[in-house]
């Protein structure tokens, strides 16, 4: 047997259910738990909810009433389970509701008993009542608790059972009011029983301990009754621990006699004969006066005119929506009040109040949809007449001043033609919806156009600030950083003021205000911040680019030639001097005016020619390396950009990178200095005169000799033509001699070939004399001199191929050299020689 199973220990004649009641104690081990078990039961009229409480409190699974099928009896007898999850072992009975009109009002008798045997055998009774029973004479249960107290006094002694009573459908009265009332009825009941000798002074208090506590209705507000119910489920963890609900028992049985005692108990009450119930005159009012207020709100949910409008009501708002409903009801309590006019008025009143209750609860969900309606409608038309002023250009918070006026006002002009005469209900929960609605609108409005706002302006101060921030981190000057900060203040400024401008009319609160001020300040130096970052990804670029544009134009910005004259450490060092100079000014953010040492740092570490000269072995153990680092001094993390360590690092990727430029020029000045230098010094020339006077003077006294050298001469001239000799020894002595030795040769018999050729190719005319003309001129018109002009061309694609193997040559034995050096003295500088 399951052990959250409920079994009926009582039938509905009284029998009591020995056989499965044992089964039970055995299925869920009660036998067991000694004296650590507590007894718990319920008791209250009929359909009030008692089976759905005890399922709700501790997960048993009594049978509910279907409140789709109508009221009428569910529990019969008396039903018992085992709570589920709850410390100590704790049963539950269930009892027969009273007041049934199955039973009737002459037979009351087991009504009676199940109460004095809930009472007998429980250590904590559960009295379910209604909120509007409080105050009442036999709603709420006093006749038979005054019976019950008289004659549990003659049977039993006293056992401190603990009487909680659970007011259901807690109305607005404050828990704090009904409970003094309840408890003085209980009190003024206790006093008025007849009690024996024995108990003549005995209090209230001996034979029972009572609570009170509320819970909203199940049915109107079902997630409140289950917060309720699980509060009210504490109470039952450990009940029979001293100062706990039930702490106070006495006289307790142990576990393993329960099924005897109570089956003894209910022996014992059974054989009571003289019980007695409310007078009969009172009991037939009350069945009566309840049949017909029932037939009247079936009559009222079956109503035509009220199904048309609560399916009106639906669909949408309903023009005179309070009158109609008003004049629908007012049509059925007429009706009550003429029926039931000869009955006690105390009940006759008490069932009025029920069917106006019950009616009101029928149609309250269509007023409630009206109201709904009515706020949605509002709502909407607040939304567009507040676009519409805002597109008309006026101000924000005068639009929304007046919009909301405007709305709150037809809002309580549609609640007063949906209002009820019969119900005072309040309007106030949907006006209060309706004005955060609009609140929230009006907030989200609000957000939208301040965004809008602030990203126009956030545009501005990055279109302000990005191109002209980047030219100035690309020209990285000494004043850089101090004209960033000029630029960002004149800028931020410029559009703090637009902003504060533009958002004058919302109506913002200062906190706000100031708060998307420093954001906006805080995003202009974003902008400042960012752009850094980008440049100091390109920073080896710049570096190259501003060597580059130093080392190869003078002070005029002209391109360099390099004719000798140049000092080229000295402008090497200063395209350096220049690249470093941008590598600090981006090495971090200066956004504060405060100083710091990193150009100095750089220029000493990088740029000291001492500091080079030192091999890195002495320098770790004369100083530290100040780039040996990861931070800079006085330069928080946030606004370093290129650390010490990345600087060092670039510095040498720049000089490996810009050596070979260095090696060029060097390159080209050695051949403009070659190329100039042809003739021998002077000394040489005067030795030259003094010592071939003689020589000449013989040329001078024989002619042929003066022809010879002349045809050497030109042969000469045109093998200095036709080799490019200057050309070939501008790339070196070794690679020129290696060039021409390879051509010389080939290029005499050409001109030889060329001189024959022409001799062949006009016979009859003899070649012109020379003559003082062509000869001041320099020019020649013989085969000789015009083979060297023309094959001068042809030259001088084999010049440039031998050139260009020649310059590869010496690329390859620099690259060597350079490796050599870096691997030996771990230096990027360049040496000269």
């Amino acid at each position: 047997m399951d052990e959250c199973c409920s079994i009926q220990l009582i039938d509905g004649d009284g029998v009591f259910n020995e056989s499965d009641l044992d089964d039970y104690m055995k299925a869920v081990k009660l036998g067991d738990c000694g004296l650590s078990y507590a007894v718990v039961s319920i008791m209250g009229p009929q359909s009030s909810g008692k089976s759905t409480l005890l399922n709700h409190l501790f997960g048993t699974n009594f049978r509910e009433m279907d409140a789709f099928k109508g009221r009428s009896q569910t529990t019969k007898g008396i039903w018992a389970a085992k709570c589920v999850g709850i410390e100590p072992c704790t049963i539950v009975m269930d009892l027969e509701g009273t007041d049934g009109r199955e039973r009737g009002e002459d037979d009351t008798a087991f009504e009676k008993q199940s109460a004095l045997f809930a009472l007998a055998v429980s250590d904590i009774v559960l009295i379910n009542m209604w909120c509007h029973d409080i105050g009442r004479e036999q709603a709420a249960n006093k006749p038979l608790l005054k019976t019950v107290f008289q004659v549990m006094m003659r049977l039993f002694s006293p056992r401190r059972t603990t009487l909680l009573f659970v007011i259901r459908d807690k109305t607005k009265t404050p828990l704090e009011h009904l409970e003094p009332v309840l408890r003085e009825d209980i009190q003024k009941i206790w006093d008025t029983v007849s009690k024996p000798q024995a108990h003549k002074e005995t209090p209230l208090s001996e034979f029972f301990n009572v609570e009170v506590t509320a819970l909203s209705s199940f049915e109107e507000k079902e997630e409140q009754f289950k917060e309720q119910v699980a509060s009210l489920r504490q109470p039952f963890f450990h009940s029979i621990a001293p100062g706990g609900l039930a702490g106070d028992r006495r006289g307790v049985i142990p576990a393993s006699g329960f099924a005897f005692s109570a089956q003894q108990i209910w022996k014992v009450i059974r054989e009571n004969k003289d019980l007695d119930l409310p007078a009969h005159k009172v009991m037939v009012a009350t069945v009566r006066c309840e049949e017909i207020a029932n037939e009247k709100l079936g009559r009222l949910t079956a109503d035509e005119g009220w199904l048309n409008l609560e399916e009106a009501v639906q669909s949408g708002p309903v023009s005179g929506f309070g009158k109609i409903l008003s004049s629908i009801l007012d049509t059925y309590f007429q009706e009550y009040d003429m029926e039931a006019i000869y009955f006690d008025e105390g009940v006759r009143s008490s069932k009025r109040q029920q069917l106006e209750s019950k009616a009101l609860h029928l149609v309250h969900p269509a007023y409630q949809a009206m109201l709904g309606h009515l706020r949605t409608r509002t709502l909407e038309k607040f939304k567009d007449v507040l676009e519409q002023s805002l597109k008309r250009g006026e101000e924000f918070a005068s639009s929304v001043s007046d919009c909301t006026k405007s709305a709150m006002l037809e809002f309580d002009q549609g609640c007063a033609d949906v209002a009820i005469k019969q119900a005072n209900w309040e309007s106030s929960k949907f006006r209060e919806k309706l004005r955060r609605d609009i609140e929230a609108h009006v907030a989200s409005v609000r957000a939208a156009k301040l965004s809008e706002i602030t990203a126009l302006h956030e545009k501005r101060i990055t279109e302000a600030l990005a191109e002209p921030v980047e030219s100035l981190l690309e020209a990285a000057g000494q004043d850089t950083w101090a004209s960033i900060r000029k630029l960002l203040k004149r800028e931020t400024e410029a559009a703090v003021s637009e902003f504060s401008a533009a958002i004058t009319g919302f109506e913002v609160e200062k906190a706000t205000v100031d708060k998307m001020v420093a954001d906006l300040v805080v995003f202009g130096r974003s902008v400042v911040e960012k752009k850094a970052r980008e440049e100091a990804g390109k920073v080896l670029m710049r570096m190259k680019d501003r060597f580059t544009t130093v080392f190869s134009h003078d002070s005029d910005s002209m391109p360099r030639v390099w004719t000798g004259k140049e000092d080229i450490r000295k402008i090497t060092k200063d395209a350096r001097s220049s690249s470093l100079k941008l590598l600090s000014v981006m090495a971090a953010i200066r956004m504060d005016e405060k100083p710091d040492k990193i150009g100095n740092t750089l220029s000493s570490s990088l740029m000291d020619g001492s500091s080079a000269a030192v091999s890195s072995k002495d320098r770790s153990i004369t100083s530290a390396d100040p780039l040996a680092s990861s931070t800079w001094e006085e330069v928080p993390p946030t606004s370093t950009l290129i650390t010490p360590v990345q600087c060092k690092s670039l510095w040498r990727q720049l000089n490996t990178e810009t050596e070979y430029t260095v090696t060029q020029a060097i390159a080209a000045q050695e051949a403009s200095r070659r190329s100039n230098n042809w003739l021998p010094p002077p000394w040489a020339i005067v030795a030259m005169v003094v010592l071939g006077f003689n020589e000449f003077m013989t040329l001078l006294r024989n002619p042929l000799y003066l022809g010879v050298l002349l045809i050497v001469f030109l042969l000469a001239k045109a093998l200095w033509i036709q080799l490019d000799i200057p050309g070939e020894f501008r790339n070196g002595i070794l690679p020129g001699l290696l060039s021409i030795s390879t051509r010389l040769f080939p290029t005499i018999m050409n001109i030889l070939k060329r001189l024959a050729d022409q001799g062949h190719k006009d016979p009859e005319h003899p070649r012109p004399p020379l003559n003082s003309t062509s000869f001041r001129n320099g020019t020649y018109d013989t085969p000789m001199a015009d083979f060297a002009a023309d094959s001068s061309s042809s030259s001088s694609s084999l010049s440039s191929s031998l050139s260009r193997l020649s310059s590869s040559r010496g690329n390859l034995e620099y690259s060597a050299s350079l490796k050599h050096r870096q691997v030996g003295n771990n230096s990027s500088e360049v040496e000269y020689s």
